[in-house]
């Protein structure tokens, strides 16, 4: 039986799939890597450290690879801003894979926090 992917498993394996488009057209369009090379990795590490929390063994390991893709996702987000400013992505590319990856950075603040938040709940009780 296969498990329900959670919300935010499905947007970050799709802001993934987004930023290996968006890193193709940049490498085939502009012939640049060095830049294109920082936002694919960081920004396809969103999705990997969603996955590797989601498999989890222990509430700590999950908070720590929450926090991991957090992290990546506003290393991605810093890459977008760079590029955009740069003029290497046109305004309606650049305004929504920032938004994308804006939307995944309040998400995972809000999973972050709420983690946080239970774990420290349990040990009052316990």
């Amino acid at each position: 039986m296969q498990e329900q992917e959670s919300i935010i498993q499905t947007k970050s394996f799709d802001f993934a799939t987004r930023v290996v488009r968006m890193y193709q057209w940049i490498t085939k369009k502009h012939r640049i890597h060095s830049l294109a090379d920082q936002v694919l990795r960081s920004g396809t590490s969103v999705g990997a450290n969603v996955e590797e929390a989601t498999g989890a063994l222990t509430k700590k390991e999950f908070i720590a690879k929450i926090g991991i893709a957090y992290k990546e996702a506003r290393e991605t987000r810093y890459w977008l801003r760079l590029l955009g400013a740069t003029d290497y992505l046109n305004d309606k590319m650049y305004g929504s894979m920032l938004a994308d990856c804006q939307e995944l950075i309040r998400i995972l603040a809000s999973i972050q926090k709420t983690s946080q938040r239970n774990v420290a709940n349990q040990k009052l009780k316990g």
